[in-house]
Parts: C-alpha cells; structure tokens; sequence
C-alpha cells in the first residue's frame, strides 16, 4: 500500500512537472512571437517627406503658385497641396487636395475643394480596387457614384494640383525601367483612365541636370524633371504651354 501511494505520489508529481513546463513553453512562446512582432520593421515606402511650392506659368506668364507637402502620418503618408490661381479674365481661384496613401502608394482616400464663385468638393474612399465617390456642389444635393478599377493601386491626378506628379514619380520602379502603366483617376471631372511613365534619362533644363520621366494618357503628354533623390522639380506640358517650377 505504501509503494502504491508512492507511485500515485510520484505519477501526480510528474503530471504536475509536465503541466507547468506546458505553461512556461506557452508563455515564452507567447513572449518571444509579441516581442518579434513589436520588432517587426514598418512596410517600406516609396516615399520620402517632401515640402515646397510650386510656380505655375502659362506661356511664359505666372497665373498659379502652389504649396505643397508629402509626409508620413498613422503608418502611412499623406500629400496635400493647395493652388491659388489667378488667369487672366478669368475669376480668381483655389483648389485643395488632401490624398492619404499607404506606404507602397495605394490610395485610401482624397478629399478636394475648389472654391471661385462657388465651392465644390468631393470625397473619396478607396477600398478592393473601387472609389466611393461623394460628390459636393454648392445648392444641390450631394452625388454618390462607385468607380470600379482592375488593382487597388490607382494614381490621382486632379486639376490643378501638380504635387501628385511628385507621388507619381515615386512610383516609377527605376530598377525595372522602361515603360510602366497605371489605372488614374481625375477626380474633378469623375474621369478614369491610365496613364503611362517611362525613363527618358538624364537632361539639361535651365542649366540644371535632371532624371526625366515621360508621363502620358490618350490625349496628353507631360514630361517630369527629377534631382538626384528623384525629387520633383519641374513639370512641362508642352501641349498646352504650361511650366510649373520648385521656388
């Protein structure tokens, strides 16, 4: 009886050894996965913080400055700029655009207003590769419409706001080079479309030395000048005889 109690003494002993060193096997697990994941370093970017302004000429003839900035907010980045535009015989202007981005540049939302002799806005979500539109203009009700694209990574390019050239750039792969397509949307006008960049390689504007990107759609070309950290510097659209320049 007493060998047998004993038995049932060391078995219960054992059963307990195996029950704690269970725990304390799930408990360093439990502590070495949070301690990696804490560890674990942010997604990478293609951008890098950016802030200026922005001269905008038509044919030789300042009408626009704009001011702008890319920066990093709540894991992701956010591009904004606002452009005050003064054409000649023509109402006096502004426009705004807050683009919010994760970090490998696929759009979460944007927001617009333009404000002349009335405001109008706008309101988008990006989710799965559809845009949910709202659509603000003044004395009417607001306008909802969804835009479906084929990938989550859409490039904005609003009117007026020359910024979002500098986020397109970014999204160049330079290490892939040749031509490189993407679906865009121009939110001011509700218009999808894609728009197509490529290297044309180094030139000489101004006297200053650039990497150049060719940006083009259907029905339009611009050309990109890029310093050494492919910041933008200087945009053209020779079509329509518009130059916009870092002050």
């Amino acid at each position: 009886m007493q060998i047998a109690s004993q038995s049932r003494t060391t078995s219960k002993s054992a059963a307990t050894l195996l029950v704690l060193s269970a725990l304390a096997l799930a408990t360093l697990f439990a502590t070495t996965h949070a301690a990696a994941k804490a560890k674990a370093p942010a997604p990478a970017s293609v951008f890098v913080p950016d802030k200026g302004k922005f001269a905008i000429q038509l044919d030789g003839k300042t009408v626009a400055h704009e001011e702008f900035e890319i920066s990093p907010s709540a894991g992701g980045w956010v591009a904004k700029g606002t452009t005050e535009l003064k054409v000649p015989q023509t109402p006096a202007s502004t426009v705004s655009g807050t683009l919010t981005l994760q970090p490998d540049g696929t759009p979460i939302s944007y927001q617009w207003t333009s404000q002349a002799e009335q405001t109008n806005g706008a309101h988008i979500l990006f989710a799965n590769g559809v845009a949910k539109v709202t659509l603000e203009m003044q004395g009417a009700r607001p306008f909802e419409q969804d835009m479906s694209f084929n990938t989550p990574l859409v490039v904005i390019l609003d009117n007026n706001l020359y910024h979002q050239y500098a986020v397109l750039a970014r999204l160049y792969d330079w290490s892939k080079g040749g031509a490189q397509s993407f679906p865009v949307l121009i939110p001011q006008e509700l218009t999808p479309g894609s728009i197509t960049i490529e290297s044309t390689g180094s030139a000489t504007v101004g006297g200053k030395s650039y990497e150049s990107l060719r940006a083009s759609t259907s029905d339009i070309e611009v050309l990109l000048y890029l310093d050494k950290e492919h910041r933008l510097d200087r945009v053209e659209v020779p079509s329509a005889k518009v130059t916009i320049t870092r002050e």
